[in-house]
């Protein structure tokens, strides 16, 4: 029976991988169904990593591992803080006088609705059901006051999304006071030098690779967000660094986020000017600024050594904003980076040489057993 040991090994190769793409279906589901769980855990991880430069930056300096940790957390809450401070309360203005904006919003989008004569029903509908819904609901949006920072926001939330923040942070803070002696344990555990060297090698890459990412990425887009805001002040723009801050945050999401920004723009300049020329100004500044920041001054900083494939991009995205959301969108990239550079040094693996050769689960056989060796060539 010249067959027999090719036939096993086919069975146990259908079966692997039928449990493989089992297990490959099923991870998104259960992250989506965790999501109370992994999606803190995931951004704390990814933050964490990124924070690990401040922390060795501190630590060469000889202060304690707790302490150069806690300052670490402390500035990620502060720049979080002031962030939200100067988004989130400016935006709540402008939601709130939205509903007695819509008669100028209709002013200025008339010349556009005459220009589409085949649109106008559905464009007069869709504005009609966007005026008079949320009418009703205006005493109840202003009567609430907007989160002036963190804390305040924290205090206003589910007591869920409390237990996450707050479990986001522990996370952070553990895994950069452990950080050293978690590395040193990776390695150290290895049997062999070489796979010391290769551990080492990995985890200085993921390092290396999404802090360098997330730095460069965020003071690209604080520039980008600071020469939004100062064209906006230019053009009187109510609350310009509100925008700024806006644009910078949706940067961080490719392709989607600049096209969000730029519509959100688009309806502030609405609210705000009589004229539609004048109105659509600021999306036109946000999208000619995006333009040159993304393809000259992006590719120019950031160089080759973290250029990833678009088309992993926009299925990062798919699947992380799917999973989780706009959280989801914002971790892809990072993310793609850490998955991209872990498998970058454990090697692709051979799907094809999976499916097609037999011998790809088979164990080689001893030197001594030539006969074993011969009937194998001849099954094969």
């Amino acid at each position: 029976m010249p067959d027999e040991p090719m036939r096993r090994d086919r069975l146990l190769a259908a079966l692997t991988l039928m449990a493989g793409v089992g297990l490959f279906l099923a991870i998104p589901f259960a992250l989506k169904a965790g999501s109370e769980f992994f999606m803190p855990l995931t951004a704390a991880i990814v933050i964490a990593i990124a924070l690990v430069p401040l922390l060795e930056w501190l630590e060469r300096r000889r202060v304690p591992a707790p302490l150069a940790s806690l300052t670490c957390v402390i500035l990620f809450l502060g720049v979080a803080n002031g962030a939200l401070a100067s988004i989130v309360v400016p935006a709540w203005q402008w939601v709130r006088i939205l509903p007695e904006r819509i008669e100028q919003i209709q002013s200025n989008i008339a010349p556009l609705i005459d220009f589409y004569s085949n649109a106008e029903r559905f464009v007069n509908r869709t504005i009609e059901n966007f005026a008079t819904a949320p009418a009703r609901k205006t005493a109840e949006v202003t009567t609430a006051a907007p989160p002036t920072g963190l804390l305040d926001l924290v205090g206003t939330s589910a007591p869920s999304a409390i237990i996450e923040m707050f479990f986001a942070i522990l996370v952070i803070y553990f895994f950069l006071s452990g950080w050293t002696r978690l590395r040193r344990n990776a390695i150290t555990s290895r049997t062999s030098f070489g796979g010391a060297i290769a551990t080492a090698r990995v985890i200085q890459d993921v390092v290396d690779d999404t802090s360098a990412y997330l730095g460069t990425i965020t003071v690209i887009n604080l520039l980008l967000g600071l020469i939004v805001a100062a064209a906006l002040y230019v053009i009187g723009m109510p609350t310009p660094l509100m925008w700024g801050g806006i644009v910078a945050l949706l940067n961080y999401i490719p392709y989607f986020g600049p096209v969000m920004a730029a519509l959100l723009l688009a309806l502030g300049g609405l609210m705000t000017y009589d004229d539609i020329w004048l109105a659509s100004l600021p999306a036109i500044i946000m999208i000619g600024a995006h333009l040159i920041e993304a393809n000259a001054i992006t590719p120019l900083i950031v160089g080759h050594r973290l250029t990833i494939n678009p088309i992993m991009i926009l299925v990062s995205l798919s699947f992380w904003g799917w999973v989780w959301g706009t959280t989801g969108a914002l971790l892809a990239v990072p993310l793609l980076i850490i998955i991209q550079t872990v498998l970058k040094a454990a090697g692709k693996p051979d799907i094809a040489g999976f499916l097609f050769e037999h011998g790809t689960l088979v164990k080689e056989p001893p030197r001594s057993s030539t006969a074993f060796v011969q009937k194998r060539e001849q099954s094969s």
